[in-house]
C-alpha cells in the first residue's frame, strides 16, 4: 500500500474516533446501531471505533435498558464521565468561576468569587483562577485526567494565542491572559481562550434552548452587550477573529449614551446595566446583577418607574434585534446574560419593533428565547472550548496527557 494511501486512512480513522466520542459527548449515550445512523458508517466499524475509544478508556459500553423487542440489542456507548475532565474558567466583568467538567458536560465541581470592578487586573483574576484551577485538579479523583482547558473573557481575542486584544468595560488592552494563566497553573497544557458571547451562542447551539439549529443569533448582556451568530452551523468571527461585537452596533446615532468603546448610541449603551439603572432612577452607586434584578422584580410588582425603564431598554433591544433578524433570518434569538433577566418585562417592546420592523418572510419563523443554560452559558462554552483538542484527536490527545 502506498504510503499517502496509509496516511489518508489514518486520517479518516482519527477523525470518524473523533466524531464517535463528540456524539457520544454530546448525547451522553446513545446505541452503536444510532451511531452508525448518525455517521454513515456500517456497524463493523462502529463497533472497531467504539472497542479503540473503549480500550483507551474514553468511552465505555453497556447493555441498554429493557428494550421489550426481540433479537439482540444494540450496546449503548457512554463517556467515560468518571475519568476525564476539563477545567474550564469564566471571566466576567464583576465575577471569577471556574469549573472541573466532565467528559459528557457534567459539571462536577466550580468555585467563584466577585471580580471588583477596579480597572486593568490581569494579575488579580490570573491569581485568582490559578488558585481555583490548582484546588480542582488535586481535589480530582486518583487516575483522572485533565485533557484540556478553556477559558471564557468578556472581551475581543486574538485568535490562537488567548491575548485579550481589548476588553472596554476593564480597560485590558493586549494582554496576555491565555499564556499566563496557564504559566501559573503549572499543568504543562495550553489555556485557549474565547470571547463569551461567542461561546455562550456555541454553548446554547450545542446544550441549550438552540439544540439542532444551525442558525442563531445569541445576545449575552452584562454591563455591555456581547454577541455570537451561528450561521450554517457555524460560528460567524469575521476575518481577525473579532466580529459579531453586537453590542458595538450604532442604534441610537443622533443622540446616543456614550459607549465605552468611544461611540455614542451603541446597542450596548442604550441597553446595557447603566442605561436600565439611570431610566428606572437608580443611583450611580447601585450597580451589578443584583440591582438589575431588583429593578425586574420591582417591574414585576407595579412600580410605573421601573415598568418605564424596560420597556424604554426593550424598544432599544427591539430595534437591534429587528436589524439582526433582517441581515441573518436566524431561527432563533437568544438571550443571555443580564439579557435574560431583563427581556420577560421588555419582551412586548422586542416584538412590536419585530413586527414593525423586519421583513414578513424573515420574522414569520423566528423564534424569541431566554437563555437555557442561564449564568452558566459562557462557562459551559469555556468547557466545550476544553474540550475541542480531544475531540479532534481522542487517542493523540490522550496518549500525550499523564493524570
Amino acid at each position: 500500500m502506498p504510503p499517502e494511501v496509509g496516511l489518508v486512512q489514518e486520517e479518516i480513522r482519527r477523525r470518524n474516533l473523533g466524531t464517535l466520542l463528540r456524539h457520544v459527548h454530546l448525547d451522553g449515550s446513545l446505541s452503536r446501531a444510532a451511531l452508525a445512523e448518525r455517521m454513515g458508517l456500517n456497524r463493523s466499524t462502529i463497533m472497531a471505533l467504539t472497542a479503540e475509544l473503549t480500550a483507551a478508556g474514553l468511552v465505555r459500553e453497556e447493555p441498554p435498558a429493557d428494550t421489550g423487542r426481540a433479537g439482540r440489542p444494540s450496546l449503548v456507548v457512554r463517556p467515560e464521565s468518571n475519568r476525564l475532565y476539563v477545567l474550564a474558567f469564566d471571566v466576567a466583568v464583576d465575577r471569577l468561576v471556574a469549573a472541573r467538567v466532565a467528559l459528557g458536560g457534567i459539571m462536577l465541581e466550580r468555585e467563584e468569587a466577585v471580580r471588583p470592578r477596579a480597572g486593568a487586573d490581569l494579575d488579580r483574576v490570573v491569581d485568582v483562577l490559578a488558585r481555583f484551577g490548582r484546588r480542582l485538579y488535586h481535589s480530582a479523583p486518583p487516575g483522572s485526567v485533565c485533557v484540556g482547558i478553556g477559558a471564557s473573557y468578556c472581551g475581543m481575542i486574538r485568535p490562537g494565542d488567548g491575548v485579550v486584544r481589548f476588553g472596554p468595560d476593564m480597560g485590558w488592552v493586549d494582554q496576555a491572559f491565555g499564556p499566563e494563566l496557564s504559566r501559573r497553573l503549572g499543568l504543562g497544557l495550553p489555556v485557549p481562550v474565547g470571547n463569551e458571547a461567542h461561546l455562550g451562542a456555541l454553548a446554547e447551539q450545542q446544550r441549550g434552548a438552540g439544540i439542532g439549529l444551525g442558525n442563531l443569533i445569541y445576545l449575552h448582556g452584562d454591563v455591555g452587550v456581547g454577541g455570537g451568530i451561528i450561521v450554517g452551523g457555524k460560528l460567524l468571527d469575521g476575518e481577525g477573529g473579532y466580529g459579531c461585537e453586537l453590542g458595538h452596533m450604532v442604534v441610537n446615532p443622533y443622540n446616543g449614551r456614550p459607549c465605552g468603546c468611544g461611540s455614542h448610541g451603541c446597542l450596548e449603551a442604550e441597553v446595557g446595566e447603566r442605561a436600565l439603572l439611570d431610566a428606572a432612577g437608580r443611583p450611580a452607586e447601585e450597580w451589578g446583577r443584583d440591582a438589575i434584578r431588583a429593578v425586574v422584580d420591582d417591574a414585576d410588582r407595579g412600580d410605573p418607574a421601573a415598568q418605564e425603564a424596560l420597556r424604554r431598554i426593550g424598544d432599544w433591544l427591539g430595534i437591534g434585534v429587528a436589524n439582526l433578524i433582517n441581515l441573518f433570518n436566524p431561527a432563533m434569538v437568544i438571550f443571555g446574560g443580564m439579557l435574560r433577566d431583563m427581556y420577560p418585562g421588555a419582551a412586548a417592546q422586542v416584538r412590536a419593533r419585530i413586527a414593525a420592523n423586519v421583513l414578513p418572510v424573515a420574522r414569520e419563523r423566528v423564534r424569541l428565547r431566554t437563555s437555557a443554560l442561564g449564568d452558566d452559558a459562557t462557562l459551559v462554552g469555556a468547557a466545550e472550548l476544553g474540550f475541542r483538542r480531544l475531540l479532534a484527536d481522542p487517542l493523540g490527545v490522550l496518549a500525550r496527557t499523564h493524570p
